[in-house]
C-alpha cells in the first residue's frame, strides 16, 4: 500500500518503490533480483504510484505485492488473471501488472491464463519460471522437466512439461517475451518495454529456487557461461551468440539449426521479426531446447490489436449514445412474459 504522499512521478526513485514489509524469501532466491529490477523498472515507467497495481495468485512469486510501494492485491490460487481483467475493465486507467509463477499460472489457473491472453486485456503478466512448486516445499510443476524426481513424483514426473512461451503465443498474446532473473538490466528493459505496450504483456521469467530445484537455470544465469549458452532476439538482426559471436540459428523451411557464421548462407540465415503478422517462426523459436540450442531470451512476439477492455469501454459509450435510458423502457424492451 502507499505510505508516503502522491509525488511526481518525475522525482521517485527506486526507494519510494520499496515497501515498508520485510522481505521474507529464502536467501539466494530470484525473487529478489526480480524485485529490485522491477522497483526500478517503475521509475523508468513515469507512472504515479497511485495509479500502478499489483495482482498475485498464491505461490512465492505472489508476495510481490507486499513488497511494492503500490496498491496491490494478493487474490486466491490461479484467479490473479479474473482480479486483473476486472480492475482494468472497471478502472481501464491503471497500470496494471500480474505476478504469477509456473505452477499458480499454468496448473491451477492455465485456463484463466488462456483468456486473459486471448482476450489481450491491458495488463502486464511476469511469470516466474523455476520448474518447481516452491511454496508447499517442492513439488512436480507443470514445466517440470519429464522424469523428474520430487516428493510429489518420487519415480520420476511422467507428464510432459508445458512451454509457457509456446503457451502464450498459441493463446495469440499480443506481447511475448523471456528474460532471466540475473540479467538485470535485460529484465528491467523487458519490464519497460511490457508496461508501455497496449494489450496483454506476457513475460517469462527464468527464476532459480535454491532450496527446490537448484541449478536448473544455471547455464543461462551464471555470466561466465551465458555468452555461450543464450540468444538474444533483436528485431531486424540475425540471432548471434557465442564467447565472439560466431556462432548464429539459420533456418532451413521449418528448421532451426545452429552453425558458424560463416558456413551459413545469407539466404538461410535467420533474421528475427517481432511483429511479424505470422506468429509460425516465433512459436517455432519457442521450441528450441538447450543444450542443442541456445536459451532463447528477449521479445518472441510483439504486434497490434484492439484491446478486450477498450473494446468494452467504446460498447458502452455507444450503448450510452444510442439506448433509452428510461430503467422501465429498458425492462420492456426486446421478449416480454406476462404473468397473470
Amino acid at each position: 500500500m502507499i505510505t508516503a504522499a502522491q509525488d511526481s512521478p518525475q522525482n521517485l526513485t527506486k526507494k519510494d518503490f520499496t515497501s515498508d514489509q520485510e522481505v521474507r524469501w529464502c536467501p539466494g532466491c530470484g525473487d529478489y533480483a526480480i524485485l529490485s529490477a522491477t522497483q526500478k523498472a517503475m521509475v523508468q515507467l513515469g507512472v504515479p504510484r497511485e495509479n500502478i497495481v499489483f495482482i498475485s495468485g498464491i505461490g512465492c512469486s505472489s508476495r510481490f505485492p507486499y513488497y511494492m510501494n503500490t496498491y496491490g492485491i494478493h487474490s486466491i490460487h490461479g484467479r490473479a488473471p479474473a482480479f486483473a481483467t476486472g480492475l482494468k475493465l472497471a478502472r481501464p486507467e491503471l497500470e496494471i501488472f500480474m505476478v504469477t509463477g509456473d505452477g499458480d499460472g499454468l496448473s491451477i489457473g492455465g485456463n484463466h491464463l488462456l483468456h486473459i491472453l486471448r482476450r489481450n486485456v491491458d495488463v502486464t503478466i511476469l511469470m516466474f519460471n523455476n520448474q518447481i512448486y516452491g511454496l508447499t516445499k517442492g513439488q512436480y510443476s507443470p514445466t517440470s522437466s519429464l522424469g523428474k524426481r520430487t516428493k510429489s513424483s518420487p519415480l520420476g514426473s511422467i507428464d510432459y512439461p508445458l512451454n509457457p512461451i509456446s503457451f502464450a503465443l498459441a493463446s495469440e498474446a499480443t506481447f511475448v517475451a523471456r528474460t532471466v532473473d540475473t540479467m538485470s538490466s535485460h529484465l528491467e528493459q523487458t519490464l519497460v518495454d511490457a508496461s508501455r505496450h497496449r494489450g496483454v504483456s506476457f513475460i517469462e521469467i527464468l527464476q532459480n529456487c535454491p532450496i527446490f530445484n537448484d541449478g536448473v537455470w544455471d547455464r543461462a544465469r551464471d555470466s561466465k557461461s551465458r555468452k555461450d549458452s543464450t540468444a538474444q532476439l533483436v528485431d531486424g538482426e540475425p540471432v548471434v551468440f557465442g564467447a565472439d559471436n560466431e556462432k548464429v540459428l539459420a533456418l532451413s523451411g521449418r528448421e532451426f539449426k545452429v552453425a558458424n557464421r560463416e558456413e551459413v548462407a545469407e539466404e538461410d540465415l535467420y533474421i528475427h521479426r517481432e511483429s511479424d503478422p505470422s506468429p509460425t517462426t516465433d512459436y517455432l523459436l519457442s521450441r528450441l531446447q538447450f543444450p542443442e540450442f541456445p536459451f532463447i531470451l528477449g521479445k518472441f512476439r510483439t504486434w497490434a490489436r484492439p484491446t478486450y477492455d477498450s473494446m468494452l469501454m467504446d460498447q458502452i459509450d455507444e450503448a450510452r449514445a444510442t439506448q433509452d435510458s428510461e430503467l422501465d423502457n429498458i425492462f420492456r424492451s426486446g421478449d416480454v412474459w406476462e404473468v397473470k
